[in-house]
This record gives structure tokens, C-alpha cells and sequence, in this order.
């Protein structure tokens, strides 16, 4: 895929930086000033939601361990956590089509705050139950988090819309990385207050999570996807009374969407399969808990760290050339993690680096994809309908990753996890999917 056979790049290039109907009051300083503005404010929110979200998720899995006994209702904890994001993507697009990204992501980090504090009263009471309703609405504030990355392209120009939404998807590194560091701080913290220490990360998320709402509140104003449909002249679209199956109806004449979502769904499944079975593999033959936490915490740097890198490769070299390239990448780390063995850390490090980064690629590309061929009313809708598709994808990959090595083997898994990426390469070589449609570009 070459730079000059992507439409998409050479189309974005052209494009005047900000497009504004004749007569509006703002000029395309202003709009540039907005767009900075927002995205300040979305890798803010990103980066608290991040601490809320990857501190709490293990404590989760503890916490239903410590209750039941068993690694399986640990793992459904995580699993709860999934499907809340699933569940509530569709619902948040349906809050930011009508009232704007603002109340669907403040929306989303409140039920988030509210699950926390759910998950807290089961670890009290030692109810499972209650556990998993918690843990079932702190993954809505999951499902916030990813979709504060498209409410970054709302008012940016076509050739800066992978940039802005990679830089919000870098915001989740600090998270990332500083929610599991807590676990021990905020445990002493839970202990002081007469709780169990486990419910500790869920404290910190309760109390992140509610600032984060205020943060969006009160700084992300105007609402980017409302301010963006003002400048166009499509406040009046219709837009009061949305009907999310009118985004599914506008994907059938656009290919280059349907390749999008499927671009992001994907990598994320391919990424979680051979990410969630890499642990137990090392595992299976001793290895470290500290070791098995540094190549983990090497996957998570490949996800997020390079983000605006892969960002800008978007706006420069194209949508599907980078799709591509991350299709690329997704098979070499299925190659060099499937012949590794289990106790080399340095070349599981590798693979599962390039694993993340794989995975950068297409969720943005794709993210960037689908918003360029979507018209703006339309977007909140298909988009909620991308995240849902990617969460299904990721909980059924886990899934099936697990069936697999237990019917075979890590080798045979990363062999499994190939077959996507490599179907995804020939769908976005399909010449309908190469070709450019001539959407609006805010």
C-alpha cells in the first residue's frame, strides 16, 4: 500500500486546515483555538480515567478471588467489566447525538464513580454479586475513555484528525501505568478507613472518576461535536431525536467505514488473544511474577506510548497505509511471540511490544477511518457502534484464546490470532475500500 495509491492522504492534504461556513462568526483561528482547547481538556480526562480504570481492574479480580476462592470468578470480574463497556457504548453515542460528547462522557465516568463505590460495598458485605454490578459499571467508564479519542476529532480538520485523537489515546499511558502503581498506596488508605485493603483502588477510582466528571463539566464547553454541527449548519438535522439504527443504515454505502471498524476490531482481537494467554504461558514454567509484569508492562508502552507517532504517520501517509502497516506488524509479533519460548523474556518482551503497537496502528488508523467517512450527525452513533463491535470482538477473543491453548497450545493460539490480521490485510486491498468518498471533512 503506497503512499500515493492512498487517496485518503492526498485528499486530507489538500483540504484547507479548518472548513467553515460562509459567514460564521469564527474564523479558523478560533476553531483551532477551540480544537486545543478540547483536546487539553479530552487527554486530561483520559489520563484520570486511566488511573480509575487499569488500578481497579486487578483489584476487581482479587476482590471476587478473595470472596470466592476461584481464579474463574476472578476472571469474571474482568469479564463484567467488558461487557458494561459494551453494553453502555451504544446508549453514551445516544447521549452524545442528543445533549453532545460532554454529557455522554461525564455521563459515562459518573456511572463509573457510582460502580466503584458498588464494588466497595460488595467487598464489604463479600457479596459476589454486588461485586460484579460494580465492576459491570466501572467498564462504562471504560467505554467513556474510548470514546473521549473520536469527540477529539469533532473539530479538527482532516489533516489533523489522527493527530489529535492519537494524542488523547496517549493520555491513557499515565493512567496505564500509575493506576496499578497504587494498589499498595491506596490499600493502606482503604485500611485507615476501616475498609478491606483490596477496596482501596476502587476508593481512588470513586474519587478520580468524580473529578473527571466535573473536569468535563466545566471545561469542555462548548461541546466539541455540538460546536462542530453549529459551524456546518446542522444544529437543526435532527439531531434532537437520534435513532442509533440510522448510523447502521448510513454504513451500507460506505465500505471505507465498514473497513474501519472492522480495522479496529480486528487488531484489538488479535492483540487481546495473544495478550491475556502470555502470562499463563510464562507462567506454565516458572517464571516470575516481576518478569511476567515487565514484558506486560513493555505491551502496554507498545500500545499507548508511540501513539502521536502513529498519529501523524496517519495524517502523512494514509489511512490504509498505516492500516496496513499494522497488519504487518500484528503478524510479525504473532510470529516472534509464537517461537519464543516460555522462559525468554526478551523475546516475549519484543513481541508483545510490537503486539501494542500493531494494535496502536489500527485503532487509530481505523478510528480515523471511520470518522472521515461518516457525515458529522451521523458520527456519535457509528462510532458508539465501532466501540461495541471492538468490545464483543476483544471479550470473544479472550474466549477463544483460552479454549485454544487448553485444546493446544500458545504456538497453535498465535497461529489462530494470525488469521484476522491477515484477512484484514486483503480486505483493505479491496479496490471499493481504496477508493476516497467525498464526505465533508468536519
Amino acid at each position: 500500500m503506497s503512499r500515493s495509491g492512498d487517496a485518503d492522504a492526498v485528499t486530507a492534504a489538500a483540504e484547507p486546515e479548518n472548513q467553515l461556513d460562509a459567514g460564521d462568526p469564527f474564523d479558523a483561528a478560533d476553531v483551532r483555538t477551540l480544537q486545543r482547547k478540547s483536546v487539553g481538556v479530552l487527554g486530561g480526562s483520559q489520563i484520570l480515567g486511566g488511573v480509575a480504570v487499569a488500578g481497579s481492574l486487578p483489584a476487581g479480580a482479587l476482590i471476587a478471588e478473595s470472596i470466592s476462592g476461584s481464579e474463574a470468578a476472578a476472571g469474571l470480574a474482568q469479564t463484567f467489566g467488558v461487557v458494561g463497556a459494551a453494553l453502555l457504548a451504544l446508549p453514551l453515542a445516544r447521549v452524545a447525538l442528543s445533549r453532545g460528547r460532554r454529557a455522554a462522557l461525564a455521563g459515562g465516568y459518573f456511572l463509573g464513580s457510582l460502580g466503584s463505590i458498588i464494588v466497595i460495598v460488595g467487598a464489604v458485605y463479600r457479596s459476589l454479586a454486588i461485586v460484579y454490578a460494580g465492576c459491570l459499571l466501572v467498564g462504562v467508564a471504560s467505554a467513556a475513555g474510548l470514546q473521549a479519542r473520536y469527540a477529539a476529532t469533532d473539530l479538527a480538520s482532516a489533516n489533523r484528525r489522527a493527530r489529535s485523537l492519537s494524542i488523547v489515546v496517549w493520555g491513557a499511558t499515565i493512567g496505564a501505568v500509575a493506576g496499578p502503581n497504587l494498589l499498595d498506596v491506596s490499600g493502606r488508605w482503604a485500611q485507615s478507613l476501616g475498609l478491606p485493603p483490596l477496596a482501596g483502588p476502587y476508593l481512588v477510582a470513586a474519587v478520580v472518576c468524580a473529578v473527571t466528571v466535573g473536569l468535563l463539566l466545566v471545561f469542555l464547553r462548548p461541546d466539541p461535536f455540538r460546536e462542530s454541527l453549529r459551524l456546518r449548519g446542522d444544529v437543526d438535522s435532527g439531531v434532537s431525536r437520534p435513532r442509533i439504527r440510522d448510523g447502521i443504515e448510513h454504513l451500507k454505502n460506505r465500505p471505507r467505514a465498514v473497513l474501519g471498524i472492522g480495522a479496529v476490531a480486528i487488531g484489538h482481537v488479535a492483540m487481546v488473544m495473544v495478550m491475556v494467554m502470555t502470562p499463563v504461558h510464562m507462567a506454565h514454567v516458572d517464571v516470575s511474577l516481576q518478569l511476567i509484569g515487565l514484558v506486560i508492562s513493555v505491551h502496554v508502552a507498545g500500545m499507548y506510548a508511540l501513539s502521536p507517532l502513529v498519529g501523524m504517520a496517519v495524517d502523512r501517509f494514509g489511512r490504509l497505509t498505516v492500516i496496513g502497516a499494522g497488519a504487518v506488524i500484528l503478524l510479525t509479533a504473532c510470529v516472534v511471540s509464537g517461537l519464543a519460548p516460555a522462559d525468554d523474556v526478551v523475546t516475549l518482551g519484543i513481541g508483545l511490544f510490537l503486539l501494542g503497537l500493531g494494535w496502536s496502528c489500527t485503532l487509530i488508523a481505523g478510528s480515523t477511518l471511520v470518522t472521515d467517512e461518516v457525515d458529522p450527525p451521523e458520527r456519535p452513533a457509528v462510532q458508539g457502534l465501532s466501540d461495541l463491535t471492538m468490545n464483543v470482538a476483544g471479550a470473544l477473543g479472550g474466549v477463544v484464546a483460552g479454549v485454544v491453548v487448553w485444546l493446544a497450545s500458545y504456538q497453535v493460539l498465535t497461529a489462530v490470532a494470525a488469521i484476522p490480521v491477515v484477512a484484514l490485510a486483503v480486505w483493505a486491498s479491496i479496490p471499493a475500500c481504496r477508493r476516497h468518498s467525498n464526505t465533508r471533512s468536519m
